[in-house]
């Protein structure tokens, strides 16, 4: 099984053979509060690794989700966008925002472990 990883935006990859799913991270939803919108990115848009890929809403601050590496969009989470509640309820698993084709694996290198991710929380609580 892969390991997920996070990236200092609060963005979470989590490695499937060439795709990977991503989406934003418990504490980011804890920092946001109670998430009322979520825009996705069109299925088959190529990103680049820190490109804006979706938009999140809540009632404290809008935000932009980065994709934390590079390639096309497979498909995204319908479900978040229909009730965007899900994705404070489930994070880091069923509140996912899209699934890309990864373009360079090697990105992957650059990201956080779960651990690096707790002490970068820590270290940087805002």
């Amino acid at each position: 099984m892969s390991e997920k990883k996070y990236s200092k935006k609060h963005e979470w990859v989590l490695l499937n053979g060439e795709s990977a799913t991503v989406g934003i991270s418990k504490h980011a939803t804890e920092m946001l509060g109670d998430i009322v919108f979520v825009e996705l990115p069109e299925k088959g848009k190529s990103l680049n690794k820190d490109e804006k890929a979706a938009v999140v809403e809540s009632t404290k601050a809008a935000s932009d989700v980065f994709t934390p590496v590079s390639g096309e969009i497979l498909e995204n989470n319908q479900p978040i966008v229909d009730d965007p509640s899900n994705v404070n309820k489930d994070p880091e698993n069923n509140g996912w925002f899209f699934k890309i084709k990864i373009k360079n694996k090697s990105e992957m290198d650059s990201l956080m472990s779960p651990s690096d991710y707790e002490k970068f929380k820590k270290d940087n609580p805002n």
